[in-house]
């Protein structure tokens, strides 16, 4: 291998390896031969990669340019598309994020009270690529849950709600058709419903739960040990709720395993979430929201299957249904069965069963118990209240030990604990509609396919309402007892179940057991809070899940009377 003196190439040589750039044979990797390049060649190699990295972020700036611009040309666009389309008021959104910067920092339900408070009680806010429209007072709800509520009704199940298949069956999401009517009536028809709770079936087992709950509480006395008022009530409702869907109790490893699950999996269920703020980057699961409701969701699920596999082994091994007061299991078994026979039913199936007795279990013992929790706490705040209700619970029971649902309507001031409770704390604070139609409220447009939240929180504070709406006053419903129920009918300043169609289901069964459930513990009990926690005050800041829960569980201390 030679080379002319003075020819345009790299020197071949360097500390005697040879380049192989100058080198005759194909090119062959660096690495094998050991070769490297020259000082020429070197820094040929450096010149190409500084033009190959300027290149290369030049093409970088023009697409972060062409970002920029096409962002801002969208944000454009939207200004002047909300302006057109005559879009409730509210604050200006940001490119991409919307107004998520005005709403982080605090729970939904606060940060949009405030904001409504800038705007008004009918609003628009982007969280997201989200468009919501948020009705803050009495008269905007009225126009959501009943002028309107034929085209509101729809709703968009939470990301986290699709972990098993869930929302597809879930009769809280499911869109407004044949089979959200059918499980809805079946939830009223045999379990929810007055009738039915009044009945001699369930009513026993009403009764049961109260005396489970005083017995709970005993043992935290007999122990020396303060109470988790939250927990032991979620305990007695959890078993109740189960020995009326199933005709069975819990035993103590079912119960640990399943009041684990349960209130976990509430926690989780509707916390925000940015894949519901940004569908496009859903199936990323980025806050693993929806793995952790599935892997909690899974354990009752699997509870509930040993269940119905229990109940349809044993029909099969009779041959007939079961005897006696059918429960909820059965009544479901059999339409599943009638199915077969009527093309036109409603689809009830094994998953359907499975995802209806989970909602109906889920959502009823959290309403109860965190109810009952918070108007302890407030309670225990205002010790002239707590006296109070006492005296006129010594006067009514006398010597009976607990609460009936008969003694309900000759208690006033029980009654106005609970609503002035629910009022200040309602079950859920916002609660989601999704529009099925465009409509127009008080003279704003609200498009087809938005979401529409009702927040029961600012509406239950409404100031023109509710004088000094921030206080717990329970005599503020001593006038008003029988004309205020728990549905809006005629007046929207108070609808802590919400309304029209999508009420909630299990509203007749929380309302009988908040009553009879607390009215008990302050009638067999005097209460107190813990030292450190007088010295520190209760904290009464809020939780959002499928409920609205105390943060920190409210510890106190019993003492029998």
């Amino acid at each position: 291998m030679s080379f002319t003196v003075g020819a345009n190439v790299a020197e071949p040589y360097v500390n005697g390896v040879v380049c192989w750039r100058a080198a005759s044979e194909p090119l062959i990797p660096l690495y094998k031969f050991r070769r490297r390049l020259c000082a020429a060649c070197s820094k040929t190699k450096t010149i190409t990669r500084s033009i190959i990295y300027k290149q290369g972020m030049a093409f970088l700036v023009v697409c972060i340019s062409s970002l920029l611009i096409i962002s801002i040309s969208i944000y454009v666009f939207q200004l002047l598309a909300n302006r057109r389309s005559r879009l409730p008021p509210g604050p200006r959104p940001l490119p991409f994020i919307g107004n998520l910067l005005d709403v982080v920092g605090e729970l939904p339900h606060r940060s949009l009270a405030r904001i409504a408070g800038r705007h008004g009680p009918l609003m628009t806010v982007r969280l997201g690529s989200q468009v919501i429209i948020v009705a803050s007072s009495p008269s905007t709800a009225r126009e959501v849950l009943q002028t309107h509520n034929r085209s509101l009704t729809g709703r968009s199940p939470p990301d986290a709600w699709l972990a098993l298949g869930h929302a597809a069956n879930s009769v809280f999401v499911l869109p407004p058709g044949r089979r959200w009517r059918a499980l809805r009536r079946i939830g009223t028809e045999h379990l929810l419903s007055a009738r039915q709770l009044d009945g001699s079936r369930l009513r026993p087992l009403l009764r049961e739960a109260t005396l489970d709950l005083l017995r709970r509480v005993l043992g935290f006395v007999e122990a020396g040990s303060p109470v988790e008022v939250g927990r032991a009530s979620f305990a007695a409702v959890m078993d109740l709720q189960w020995r009326a869907m199933f005709s069975a109790g819990l035993d103590d490893a079912e119960e640990r395993a399943l009041h684990d699950a349960a209130r976990e999996a509430v926690a989780v269920s509707l916390s925000p979430n940015v894949s519901d703020f940004f569908p496009a980057l859903a199936a990323a699961d980025l806050q693993g929201e929806r793995r952790l409701f599935g892997r909690r969701l899974a354990m009752v699920y699997q509870l509930v299957d040993e269940q119905m596999e229990r109940r349809m082994r044993g029909q099969r091994e009779a041959g007939v249904g079961r005897s006696g007061e059918k429960d909820l299991l059965d009544v479901m078994l059999d339409m599943s069965l009638e199915q077969a026979k009527d093309a036109g039913a409603a689809t009830i199936n094994r998953d359907v069963i499975r995802t209806f007795l989970t909602d109906i279990f889920l959502a009823s013992v959290d309403t109860i118990a965190s109810t009952i929790e918070w108007a302890m706490a407030e309670l225990l705040q205002h010790p002239d209240a707590m006296s109070k209700l006492q005296e006129e619970l010594r006067k009514v029971l006398g010597s009976n030990a607990h609460v009936e649902q008969s003694d309900v309507d000759r208690l006033p001031y029980l009654r106005a604990v609970v609503k002035e409770t629910l009022r200040l704390h309602p079950v859920v604070p916002l609660v989601p509609n999704k529009a099925e139609e465009t409509v127009e409220i008080q003279g704003h447009t609200v498009p087809k396919g938005c979401t529409v939240l009702v927040s029961l929180w600012a509406v239950h504070r409404d100031v023109g309402a509710w004088p000094e709406p921030d206080r717990f006053i329970p005599e503020r419903f001593l006038p008003r007892l029988e004309e205020t129920g728990f549905l809006g009918t005629t007046e929207f300043d108070f609808i802590p179940f919400s309304a029209g169609h999508r009420v909630c289901l299990g509203l007749p069964l929380a309302t009988r057991m908040v009553h009879a459930m607390l009215g008990s513990l302050l009638h067999r009990f005097e209460w107190t809070l813990p030292q450190e926690v007088k010295e520190n005050v209760v904290d009464m800041s809020e939780s959002l899940g499928l409920t609205m829960i105390m943060a920190t569980p409210l510890q106190a201390i019993a003492k029998s009377v």
